[in-house]
């Protein structure tokens, strides 16, 4: 059946749901395996709603941040971080460019390095959770241990000085913001200019983090600021949200948080049951076609916006036993939270770590840990990309 441009179902930022897709999402997802849709922006794109086909299309090279006109490509939203993805290179340039990227910062998480990282992270959470508990109860777990933890860990690895990580959280904040292109424009100038002034700094005073590896591997001076931005922009929101999500889950589901807090086995299952679940579709990233793509019985045009939702697919039937359901036992659990191929994310493991450390701790610490408030009553980031908390309260 063909739907007219017209007629194109719209997506929305409406905040993800928990163990739910919304009735739109579903339906996408069982009309087709790749449907045409109208994104918040107002564009045409592609959304890819099943996880076979998104496994199939993560590994096609026809598919990549290139566009023959960055400035006028389709997008989804308009977001400054969205469109430091976008370039004008040609697909090859553009893949042996993300391949370059991706030898050069995978030594930085290799598994023996992750390794070593383990009592860092355990130290940072233990620090967190001390200052956190000695204020005593009821707290803000999102301000007070998800956001401190995730931000300390990554700055850490990137190589941001302690000093100037509160002016790096507020002008992340400003360039996350959507709409107001004025403002967030100013917001990515000085965003861009501060990451800059730290990457001379590295090249002053080398180290053994992330800033100094893209200041020496070679890479155009041009590219630096746009990487860095775009690791702290990434990986800070998505840690926090899953470390949030994550508590939610299994202070909801007290039988399995204590099964996971007996087994380190099994809360290895539970983190990737809580990467697999916590969030019922809106992890949107944008991609484009540089050639015609032939798949579920559709035809992508080159130059069309093709939409990869990673956590959608986790929620397909085909895929998942019962997927609304939370169940750390669930094995396999072939979830695409963190991508696949030559687009898995290069630093799951520490994420993985971070998660697995966070849980652990605080629920053998505050084993009556529980939440203040039904987690349907909670609220959304509203007006950004994120689709994290703005808190989580809880007592104890």
């Amino acid at each position: 059946m063909t739907v007219s441009s017209r007629d194109l179902p719209t997506l929305g930022l409406e905040p993800p749901g928990r163990l739910r897709l919304s009735p739109l999402l579903r339906g996408l997802q069982e009309q087709a395996p790749v449907c045409r849709v109208r994104t918040p922006a107002g564009d045409e794109g592609w959304l890819v709603t099943r996880h076979a086909e998104l496994k199939e299309l993560l590994h096609d090279e026809r598919i990549g941040h290139s566009h023959p006109d960055p400035v006028n490509a389709p997008r989804y939203v308009r977001s400054p971080f969205l469109d430091l993805m976008i370039t004008d290179t040609d697909a090859e340039a553009g893949h042996r460019t993300h391949s370059e990227i991706r030898r050069l910062l995978t030594p930085m998480f290799s598994a023996r390095r992750v390794r070593e990282m383990e009592p860092q992270v355990a130290a940072v959470v233990d620090t967190v959770l001390d200052r956190f508990i000695d204020q005593g109860p009821p707290g803000d777990l999102h301000s007070g241990v998800s956001t401190p933890v995730a931000l300390t860990v990554l700055c850490d690895i990137i190589g941001i000085p302690p000093h100037s990580r509160e002016e790096l959280m507020a002008k992340l904040a400003r360039m996350a913001l959507l709409g107001d292109r004025e403002s967030v424009a100013q917001g990515r100038r000085e965003l861009f200019g501060f990451v800059e002034g730290l990457v001379e700094q590295k090249r002053a005073e080398p180290g053994a983090d992330i800033l100094t590896r893209l200041s020496e591997g070679g890479l155009p001076e041009e590219r630096v600021a746009p990487l860095g931005v775009g690791l702290l922009f990434a990986g800070l929101d998505s840690v926090v949200t899953f470390l949030d999500h994550g508590v939610m889950l299994l202070a909801e589901y007290p039988e399995q948080r204590a099964a996971a807090l007996a087994d380190p086995v099994a809360m290895t299952h539970a983190v990737e049951e809580v990467l697999r679940s916590a969030k019922a579709g809106g992890s949107i990233l944008p991609r484009y076609a540089s050639e015609d793509v032939e798949i579920g019985g559709v035809t992508i045009r080159s130059g069309d916006l093709v939409l990869f939702d990673f956590s959608l697919p986790n929620f397909d039937e085909r895929a998942f036993t019962e997927p609304e359901r939370f169940d750390i036992t669930r094995t396999p659990n072939p979830h695409l939270t963190f991508a696949h191929g030559m687009w898995h994310c290069i630093g799951a493991p520490l994420a993985r770590i971070e998660l697995r450390t966070v849980y652990t701790r605080l629920f053998t610490r505050l084993p009556g840990l529980r939440l203040e408030r039904p987690a349907e009553e909670l609220r959304l980031l509203e007006g950004q990309l994120s689709g994290g908390l703005t808190e989580l309260p809880v007592t104890w």
